[in-house]
């Protein structure tokens, strides 16, 4: 696990600058505090910041392969590198170290692009080819490691783990990264909390897209990144259930196993939730030492989990380790903007940080439960989401639109009511099609609430661009009209990748700490996709084969209560000891400078919540987490207060 970053010419071999360079991926010595090297030749230049776990000894980057003339940068892990080495070596490839990544350079040399399609882990790359002239990266299939990159004007790439190392490059004239604010960027964010892959809030720097590889031969036209996988959601598997459930057990047992190969102390995450638990059951059955897990409590019972994490830790007796978080625990607003460099709103990243930090003091390298939601049918939206597809199935959608499209409109909205009485959401999601319906439940900011947000001259910088137009480009290529598939399979285009491991990258490499996510297996998800719909949610019940799987493992206790999620109690802060700080970012100069706000609008949302008549504590935190990316990133960067107008949409 490591940081890396790099400039590449595309057109010719212009001299890259060792200070510029060196710039660059210091930016990112949070994610590899062991050792920095580069590597610099015409026309590239390769940077790396090391977090030593396999190979310790003989592991160093950037890595060569025997004559030197391809050389790599890697970021991530690849678990079957020993399975690798010997047919590459039949292929007459001579190692010098014992590092998955020397796999990679000999894989790239014996299969080319194709090479992406052996590897079996979490990785993002970067390789120089000399002899062919020809500049390659790519990114995981499941984008659990990030790769940002950018092409300026001159013809430089610039790529990194962060964003940060990109906007760290400064020529000799001082050019750089253009730090333009792309509108369809803030469009994307204030409907889902982070900004969508493959766009990045600058115009000029994308993210390589999961399952993507982009080969580059210098001198000719950069052609699109290729897309090199996909999960096809075929549910056509005949196994039983009783075989299902056997075979789960294997395939898990197969995943963590592989995720146990390490040189430096390891544990895993344990929250009391499903996910994990199941992980740490299943590594206590490969260990024959106790694991090391660790939890953090919270000091309000509302969303304190670790009894239940205890309850798990005592029955396979790990060495567990807690810590107590206050529920104040809101200093880290700033922390969070420069961390993500870019604006995001999941407020969960405050207690993923802690965690994380708690974790680094024991281990280097922590397996979580990640990613389980999404492939086993673990989120409470799904069943709401069937439930509303069957009605919206039952009624002629000439019928149902004009219908639930009134009621939705005329229907108060009714946070403070008890559930059964919001119906104002079920309304307007009814109105729509699926995915649409499927995106408004999602978002965080609702298409009317943000129409109200925007000011007239941002309208206009929009074109009429909708952040729906993400759902929708990831929905055609879905292959599937099965209700729970379809939304399984945005999740996984979307909130795993924007969000979550978003998310738990950062947090965890703010802390040098290296998370591994054995749910996220592609081997393993790919196996779930064939599965019935009906083996993850059945009626009321979520991750229903997987619950069937760990019943021998964990206590009903752990099954089956209610899900609570990693949250923090935003409501009561904004109206308690965050109330002044809200008043500040949402209604002070550096959001009304831009231009882009209503502020009539502004006043509504914190007058609204803080006099208790709504609850509008994720868009205030939505508001303050862009206000916080403004002042820490943006204005650190010299990045202009206005945008240009928008060119063309999301990327196919």
């Amino acid at each position: 696990m490591c940081g890396i970053t790099g400039i590449f010419d595309t057109r010719q071999a212009r001299p890259v600058a060792h200070p510029v360079l060196h710039r660059m991926n210091e930016s990112q010595t949070h994610r590899g505090p062991d050792e920095g090297s580069l590597h610099l030749e015409p026309g590239v230049g390769f940077g790396h910041r090391r977090l030593s776990i396999i190979d310790v000894a003989t592991g160093q980057q950037p890595l060569f392969n025997e004559d030197h003339s391809v050389v790599i940068v890697f970021n991530g892990e690849i678990y079957n590198f020993q399975e690798l080495i010997p047919e590459l070596q039949a292929l007459g490839h001579v190692f010098r170290t014992k590092s998955d990544t020397e796999v990679i350079v000999h894989a790239w040399e014996a299969w080319g692009e194709d090479c992406v399609q052996r590897l079996r882990g979490m990785f993002a790359f970067a390789l120089w080819d000399r002899n062919r002239q020809t500049f390659f990266m790519a990114r995981d299939r499941l984008g659990v490691k990030p790769m940002y990159y950018a092409v300026l004007d001159d013809g430089m790439l610039l790529f990194g783990s962060e964003l940060k190392s990109l906007l760290a490059y400064r020529d000799e004239r001082g050019a750089g990264l253009r730090r333009e604010i792309d509108p369809l960027a803030l469009e994307e964010y204030f409907a889902l909390g982070y900004v969508a892959e493959p766009r990045t809030v600058f115009l000029q720097a994308l993210k390589l897209e999961p399952g993507h590889s982009l080969c580059i031969r210098r001198g000719a036209p950069i052609p699109p990144p290729r897309r090199y996988w996909d999960v096809a959601f075929t549910l056509d598997n005949p196994i039983s259930e009783a075989d299902a459930l056997v075979e789960l057990r294997e395939r898990l047992a197969e995943s963590v196993k592989l995720r146990l190969i390490s040189e430096v102390p390891l544990g895993a995450f344990l929250s009391g939730g499903v996910d994990s638990s199941a992980v740490v059951a299943t590594m206590a059955g490969l260990s024959s030492t106790p694991v090391q897990t660790c939890s953090i409590a919270f000091d309000d019972p509302a969303f304190n989990e670790s009894a239940f994490a205890q309850m798990v830790a005592d029955r396979y007796h790990t060495d567990h380790y807690v810590e107590t978080v206050q529920s104040d625990d809101f200093d880290l607003i700033d922390t969070l903007a420069r961390l993500y460099d870019e604006p995001y709103a999941d407020s969960s990243a405050i207690p993923t940080y802690r965690v994380c930090q708690l974790a680094r003091k024991r281990v280097t390298v922590a397996l979580s439960g990640d990613g389980g939601d999404e492939s086993f049918g673990g989120y409470r939206r799904y069943r709401l989401h069937m439930m509303e597809e069957r009605m919206r199935r039952a009624m002629p959608a000439s019928i149902r639109q004009p219908l639930f499209g009134l009621l939705g409109r005329v229907y108060p909205k009714a946070d403070w009511a008890p559930r059964v009485f919001r119906a104002k959401t079920t309304f307007e999601g009814m109105a729509r099609n699926s995915v649409e319906a499927y995106f408004h439940s999602v978002s965080i900011l609702r298409g009317p609430m943000r129409a109200q947000l925007y000011s007239p001259a941002f309208k206009r910088e929009l074109s009429g661009y909708d952040a729906l137009h993400v759902f929708a480009h990831h929905a055609v290529r879905a292959g599937t009209d099965d209700p729970l598939a379809l939304i399984q399979y945005l999740d996984l285009k979307t909130y795993l990748v924007g969000d979550i491991n978003t998310k738990v990258d950062r947090a965890s490499m703010a802390h040098s700490l290296e998370v591994r996510e054995p749910l996220m297996d592609h081997k393993l998800v790919e196996w779930l996709a064939t599965l019935p719909s009906g083996l993850k949610v059945r009626g009321q019940e979520g991750k229903y084969l997987f619950k069937k799987a760990m019943e021998p493992s964990l206590p009903d206790d752990v099954l089956y209560r209610p899900k609570m999620g990693f949250s923090v109690p935003l409501a009561r802060w904004f109206r308690g000891p965050l109330k002044q700080r809200v008043r500040d970012a949402v209604l002070g100069e550096r959001l009304a400078d831009t231009g882009w706000f209503d502020r009539d609008y502004l006043q509504h949302l914190v007058k609204a919540h803080q006099d208790g008549t709504r609850d509008y504590s994720a868009p205030l935190w939505t508001l303050m987490m862009f206000e916080a990316f403004l002042r820490n990133v943006a204005d650190a960067t010299g990045t202009p207060r206005r945008m240009p107008r928008p060119g063309v949409a999301v990327p196919a």
